[in-house]
């Protein structure tokens, strides 16, 4: 996922080696995960499916759910999440993992924005685990990560206490912290300071942030980066630096960091307040901004 995962968890009421064996089965999740929903390597379930998406293809159970959540994802967000973008991707140039480094400067032209697409109609056989995807390419991306970070707190939940997965910036809070009170999560500075801009406050909630500080390069001149508007095949967000939402789940607050980033500054705080949405939000003048339903979240913020 070239993404930093860590699991946390208070040693309360249970040995160390048992803690340690519960925590490593929370991490095998992350393999799992990675082998079956990678876009980077032609042999999992999802670029089995992807290489020709107008076909039947059996895929493993995980990538199977992470499809199915990702059409459930399209059709919530009316269509603002769409991951039909993986064309659009290796057109700016992100074909390879960020894992093996930043993607080459991209010669040449750049991708023009492209029509929008059509209506996606996926279809699935659930007692055969088989999905068509037609016609487009899927790329799993953070939802798949977002997943990852539920999964692997479900083998969790019956420690007595309190426990954090975490997954590049999407993570899951369980009940207390060490010290006895809620969790306390900084929220990164997209300029790169080292002191966060603001630190939430949870217990029992995923939080996911949805940047451009990491996976950005050039194209043809002009800096781009991953979080791809399906509207016009071009990175959007115009306006906006970074979003992070709190959620009640970690796949669900990832689909909700992104739709709202790609909302860009001059819509995000409307869509917030529509969907009920506790986000947050860093614009291109550095200034932090918040939902109303955010507010109760935020133990301390910069501005």
């Amino acid at each position: 996922m070239a993404s930093v995962v860590s699991v946390r968890a208070v040693a309360a009421g249970v040995d160390v080696t048992t803690l340690r064996e519960r925590m490593a089965d929370a991490m095998s999740v992350f393999t799992v995960v990675d082998r079956t929903c990678t876009r980077f390597d032609t042999a999992s379930s999802l670029m089995q499916a992807n290489a020709s998406p107008d076909e039947w293809h059996e895929v493993e159970p995980e990538c199977f759910v992470a499809l199915v959540e990702a059409y459930d994802a399209y059709r919530r967000t009316s269509g603002r999440f769409d991951p039909r973008i993986l064309g659009d991707l290796v057109r700016l140039g992100y074909d390879r993992s960020f894992r093996d480094g930043t993607p080459a400067t991209a010669a040449g032209e750049a991708s023009p924005p492209r029509r929008p697409l059509p209506r996606w109609r996926p279809r699935f056989r659930v007692p055969t685990r088989r999905v068509r995807l037609g016609p487009l390419p899927v790329d799993l991306g953070g939802i798949a990560k977002g997943l990852a970070v539920r999964w692997a707190a479900t083998r969790l939940t019956s420690l007595p206490g309190g426990f954090v997965v975490e997954a590049g910036g999407d993570l899951w809070c369980s009940g207390l912290a060490v010290d006895g009170g809620l969790w306390r999560v900084g929220v990164e500075d997209p300029a790169g300071s080292e002191g966060p801009v603001a630190v939430l406050a949870v217990s029992n909630r995923a939080v996911a942030t949805s940047s451009v500080r990491v996976r950005r390069w050039e194209q043809a001149g002009a800096e781009v980066h991953h979080l791809v508007d399906p509207r016009t095949g071009r990175p959007g967000g115009a306006g906006l630096q970074a979003v992070t939402v709190v959620g009640a789940d970690p796949a669900a607050a990832e689909v909700w960091s992104k739709t709202l980033f790609l909302a860009g500054a001059a819509d995000i705080a409307r869509l917030a307040r529509e969907r009920d949405v506790a986000a947050l939000w860093i614009d291109d003048a550095g200034t932090t901004r918040t939902s109303p339903e955010m507010a109760q979240h935020v133990l301390w913020s910069a501005s």
